[in-house]
């Protein structure tokens, strides 16, 4: 038995394409496109009526458990390193596992409502490490997004938690399966002293996986780093091989040129962050010189990839530096297929069904040749109706088929409240 999907409008980013088309799918995967496909005696027909398949959107860098932090009080923002010493890591410190797993939740079904079908994700909750990657699958596997996961390696806490944290992360990612994966996880370079930087390595060499990891958000990475560990976070990783194509780095906005080529030399995946950037008023990295393998997360704001991608393109053009933003968005899916091994985002036969139904009435004609102008300047997250994913329909006419947002939203604002008293009692 399949679902074929008739008289919608197929597009594809990269190159564009709008077409009518069905598609055909059974199981996880696409298995037929054409124009008027004929449905088995068995198959589901859904009727689209000239809307949208638009393919499941990426998060690249994101911070599942920043949910449960909207709005927490007694914030101090003078300066990056008041945000973290101040605000981020107390509030990591006072995440227990159940706060972890709700964030996951939560995080997730913000993330499906926005047509986010993956996120990629770099956490950290230093007094709770042994078993947060599962509680945080646990909390997406209950809305069915995708997720690859990892642990944010770090000297911050002290030798034990690093040494769990890597525990953590190689552990995870050797026992992934169906819609997660893991990889390497990593705090900023300033937080890794040499004995992290050997043990990121190992598990490197143990997952065959690539690292994640934030680097060069603000210039107090690189000061940091040189005056604590003797060189800058690029010289250091480079030093031990830490970088390839199977990585991910997050934010690049203070590399020299010199530096940032050696990093695009790698071929790892640069990720740009323009609403994060902007929130933590670190300044606007240069994206358009990140290569040919760049593209976007959302890091700790909302998981909406259309709100990203509008960011990242007038942040680029105010720069004078506009970049192509449906390749952007659809280097997600290319990254996503190589931690998965199979194609994630083309509407094709032979990838993985991860597609969002849009309810989109374009006031002008929409075309491959004019999809980004749409993308930009019409589509958002306002128009997405059902979703799909792995081949199961998990939203539809806008309800999560396997959650109750009321009693979701309800169980995290309970969460959140433990933590932020954890956070005053700690004070």
């Amino acid at each position: 038995m399949g679902t074929v999907l008739k008289g919608g409008y197929v597009v594809e980013l990269e190159p564009a394409v709008v077409e009518r088309v069905d598609l055909r799918i059974e199981g996880e995967r696409i298995v037929a496109r054409g124009p008027d496909l004929v449905p088995a005696p068995d198959d589901e027909v859904v009727a689209l009526s000239g809307k949208l398949v638009f393919p499941g959107l990426v998060s690249a860098h994101h911070r599942l458990h920043a949910i449960l932090a909207r709005g927490m009080p007694n914030v101090v923002r003078e300066t990056y390193q008041d945000t973290l010493e101040k605000g981020l890591w107390p509030y990591e410190d006072a995440l227990d596992l159940d706060a972890v797993q709700v964030a996951g939740c939560a995080g997730g079904l913000e993330a499906l409502q926005c047509g986010t079908t993956t996120v990629c994700n770099l956490h950290s909750s230093p007094k709770a490490v042994s078993g947060s990657l599962v509680r945080l699958a646990r909390g997406l596997h209950e809305v069915g997004v995708r997720g690859v996961l990892s642990y944010a390696v770090s000297d911050r806490s002290g030798a034990v938690v690093r040494e769990e944290g890597l525990e953590e992360t190689v552990g995870f990612a050797q026992k992934a399966q169906g819609r997660f994966r893991g990889q390497v996880g990593a705090g900023p370079g300033f937080t890794l002293g040499v004995d992290a930087l050997q043990g990121l390595a190992e598990a490197l060499k143990a997952t065959h996986s690539g690292l994640h990891l934030p680097l060069a958000e603000d210039p107090l990475d690189e000061r940091l780093s040189t005056e604590r560990h003797g060189g800058s976070p690029v010289s250091r990783l480079l030093e031990l091989g830490l970088l390839s194509p199977k990585c991910q780095l997050a934010h690049v906005g203070h590399l020299a040129w010199a530096e940032l080529a050696l990093v695009i030399a790698t071929g790892a995946w640069m990720v740009h962050t323009p609403r994060a950037n902007q929130g933590l008023e670190v300044g606007y990295a240069p994206a358009l010189k990140f290569g040919a393998r760049a593209t976007l997360g959302a890091d700790g704001v909302s998981a909406d990839l259309f709100a990203e991608a509008q960011a990242a393109y007038l942040r680029s053009r105010e720069a004078g530096q506009p970049i192509d933003v449906l390749r952007y968005l659809a280097n997600g899916h290319r990254m996503v297929s190589q931690h998965f091994g199979v194609p994630v985002g083309p509407m094709r036969e032979g990838a993985l069904a991860d597609l969002l139904v849009l309810d989109y009435l374009p006031a002008t004609p929409l075309t491959g040749e004019n999809l980004a102008w749409h993308v930009v300047f019409g589509l958002g997250s306002r128009h997405v109706e059902a979703v799909m994913v792995d081949g199961v329909w998990r939203m539809w006419a806008r309800r999560p088929l396997s959650v109750n947002p009321s009693v979701v939203s309800e169980q995290a604002r309970e969460a959140a409240s433990a933590v932020w008293a954890r956070m005053g009692e700690a004070r």
